[in-house]
């Protein structure tokens, strides 16, 4: 049982191998989309700019594989700009074109008159868990994950949200739907937490895979 590491040369793709390595995964970084479109799992990283991610998926040819396998049922995790991207459109440099696999978009953190609460966030907050995503089992409410990022989701559908983070607003840290699950913070920074996630991951990615063998 694979999980591709999707590579677009936009992501902490070795962080998120070696991660998902040491909870027991066999991962593979990939922009190959036979080998991607083979795997029981799929993670898209990111980091950078939404649009730059944007055009590194097309020039690779990568943008329809991540559509057909996140409509697939097979396990989908987005992670930061990774997740940013599933959106329908963000106003980073923009408004620019996002994926649309899912409804909503992406805005930037508002400034802070006080100079407080500085941008980007870069750190560690806690989450708040308000839908309880197997991916999460494991985790207390208020645990605390690393986040680093500019641009929040807005996402059109709140059934979607997973988790809410507090940063002078409050905005959905985690979504969930179907078989996608993404993050604005990052599991593979994100120690014991972060690991449980990914392990969380891997697991429901055995089970899927499982399942379908026995079908």
């Amino acid at each position: 049982m694979t999980i591709a590491v999707i590579d677009y040369e936009m992501g902490n793709l070795r962080s998120v191998q070696k991660a998902l390595e040491r909870v027991g995964a066999d991962a593979v970084v990939t922009r190959d989309p036979d080998v991607i479109m083979g795997a029981a799992a799929a993670v898209l990283p990111g980091v950078g700019a939404f649009g730059a991610c944007m055009e590194n998926l097309r020039r690779h040819g990568l943008s329809e594989p991540v559509r057909i396998f996140a409509a697939s049922g097979r396990p989908f995790l987005g992670i930061c700009v990774g997740m940013q991207i599933l959106f329908e459109e963000s106003e980073e440099f923009g408004p620019v074109r996002g994926l649309g696999i899912l409804p909503g978009r992406i805005v930037r953190f508002a400034p802070d008159p006080s100079g407080k609460r500085k941008v980007p966030q870069m750190g560690w907050n806690a989450l708040r868990i308000v839908r309880p995503a197997p991916h999460l089992a494991g985790l207390k409410d208020g645990v605390q994950v690393y986040f680093v990022h500019s641009y929040h989701p807005e996402p059109a559908d709140p059934e979607i949200v997973a988790t809410t983070t507090e940063y002078g607003v409050t905005f959905a840290s985690a979504v969930w739907r179907d078989n996608v699950f993404a993050t604005q913070f990052h599991p593979e920074k994100s120690q014991a937490a972060g690991l449980r996630i990914l392990a969380n991951f891997a697991e429901i990615a055995g089970e899927t895979s499982a399942a379908a063998a026995a079908r």
